[in-house]
């Protein structure tokens, strides 16, 4: 098979006239896509990375929050509860999986304790159902493996994992699907309104009647090169994870939430959809938006507090640490503009629910939309997409017949799965995307054993190849 050389996709001639133009091809970006190309409007998006996904969006807890614990009568908790209600909607036409695990709140004393009532009073004043508070043995009753030292907690039914990857792939392949375009490496440098938009990117320029800045890290950066004032101020919050090996699955059958704080709603335990714990994530501030380090002291702390609230986890084998920033801002709540007079629109500050909130985000920019001026749209049906599972709680691909061969066997990847995806609408445009689509090299090896096999299946298809080649010279900081 003869593979195209990766190459930055080409922007389209200036006298292609878009209706949105999409800044972030993050989750949120994604799901704009999607909702507004649903809407019959003519999208491109446009991503300064390789794939998308490539900012914020890579790295979360993959929790579909239900908004319990969102400020009341907040936009925050209207859009969660809006993106988690159209996510159960959609998810089985898309093929995407739901691991109905619950959660507890969990007070690990009186002091912590005292402030369950309260918790659970905000959440049904959000109208969430589903919230008990439950001592300690009842708690322990639903989760044997908690520390016995736990004093209290709260059931919240509707807190449930997710696939945090495929779901935004999911809402851009529907998107493409109904002709949206998706530009790679296409960083923007300026946007100039004279009645239509001209974004000029480092692939080229494009023209749009209408843009969405949902650019998470460099949402106030990508405003101020539209030529706005910014209205907040992101202030990068980075979070370190521990991902362990699935032999802890079992011990973690429910999310573990701690009591939350003004600045954070804390460390997580919770399983994975692919059979793994995630402990994390923590929260420290810096101005740095593009390197996420992970520091052994903090990674050493984190397997500790794991440990605490799980004992059955000290010393259980670690597959992979990481670290991800979330585009805070000086505000807590969502930073959302819109601006008639030049017809654009803002999604800014979107944290840690992003993720949940991200089909609601979608929902709401469309409404503001409508007040702008310009022709209408005439809404498209929804194509047919459904995205191979990657979720342990169902069957995969190694489990039907004539796969090929396992590629991965850490994460029992097939070729078919990893051919699929080059072949798909939106294929993989680096290594990271690949990973995401196929969970190859994700495993407990970290693709020590597949990663030259890997090179060899994908030379010439990716933006940096696996392994430099003969005729290749080696890249060079």
């Amino acid at each position: 098979m003869l593979h195209a050389q990766a190459r930055p996709t080409p922007a389209p001639s200036l006298q292609e006239m878009f209706d949105v133009a999409i800044i972030g091809a993050g989750v949120v970006g994604c799901a704009l896509a999607r909702r507004f190309a649903l809407a019959g409007a003519k999208v491109v998006l446009v991503e300064k990375g390789s794939d998308i996904l490539s900012g914020a969006s890579k790295a979360n807890s993959a929790i579909l929050h239900t908004g319990f614990d969102a400020p009341p009568g907040s936009l925050e908790l209207e859009l969660v509860k809006a993106g988690r209600a159209e996510y159960l909607d959609i998810r089985d036409s898309l093929g995407l999986p739901l691991v109905t695990t619950g959660a507890l709140v969990c007070a690990w004393n009186e002091a912590e304790a005292a402030k369950l009532e309260a918790i659970a009073a905000q959440g049904r004043d959000n109208g969430i159902a589903g919230l008990r508070l439950l001592n300690a043995h009842e708690a322990r009753a639903g989760m044997p493996a908690l520390s016995p030292r736990l004093a209290a907690a709260i059931e919240v039914e509707g807190e449930h994992i997710i696939d945090p990857w495929s779901a935004p792939l999911a809402y851009l392949t529907q998107a493409v699907a109904l002709g949206a375009r998706f530009l790679r490496r296409a960083e923007l440098i300026e946007g100039r309104f004279g009645g239509d938009w001209t974004l000029a990117t480092s692939a080229g320029e494009l023209r749009a009647r209408a843009v969405v800045n949902a650019a998470g890290l460099y949402g106030d950066e990508v405003d101020r090169r539209l030529g706005f004032t910014p209205e907040f101020e992101i202030r990068p919050r980075k979070g370190q994870f521990v991902v362990l090996d699935k032999a802890a699955f079992p011990h973690v059958p429910r999310i573990v939430l701690p009591v939350p704080t003004e600045i954070t709603k804390g460390v997580v335990v919770c399983p994975t959809a692919f059979g793994n714990v995630l402990i994390g994530p923590t929260a420290e501030e810096q101005q740095d938006r593009t390197r996420a380090t992970v520091e052994t002291d903090t990674l050493r702390a984190l397997l500790k507090r794991g440990a605490e609230i799980v004992p059955a986890l000290e010393g259980m084998p670690i597959t992979a640490v990481y670290a991800g920033l979330r585009p805070a801002s000086e505000e807590k709540g969502y930073r959302i503009f819109a601006r008639p007079e030049s017809r654009a629109i803002t999604l800014g500050g979107i944290r840690s629910t992003g993720l949940s909130a991200a089909l609601g985000l979608a929902q709401h920019a469309l409404k503001l939309h409508a007040a702008f001026e310009g022709p209408p749209l005439t809404p498209a049906g929804a194509p047919a997409v459904h995205l191979p599972n990657l979720a342990e709680t169902r069957e995969r691909d190694w489990q039907q017949p004539d796969h090929g061969e396992i590629v991965c066997h850490c994460e029992l990847v097939t070729r078919r799965e990893i051919e699929a995806a080059f072949e798909s609408a939106v294929p993989p445009g680096d290594f990271g995307g690949l990973r995401r689509r196929t969970r190859a090299g994700m495993g407990r090896c970290q693709g020590f054993y597949c990663n030259a096999r890997l090179a060899e299946m994908t030379r010439g298809r990716l933006a940096e190849p696996l392994a430099v080649g003969e005729d290749e010279e080696p890249r060079r900081s």
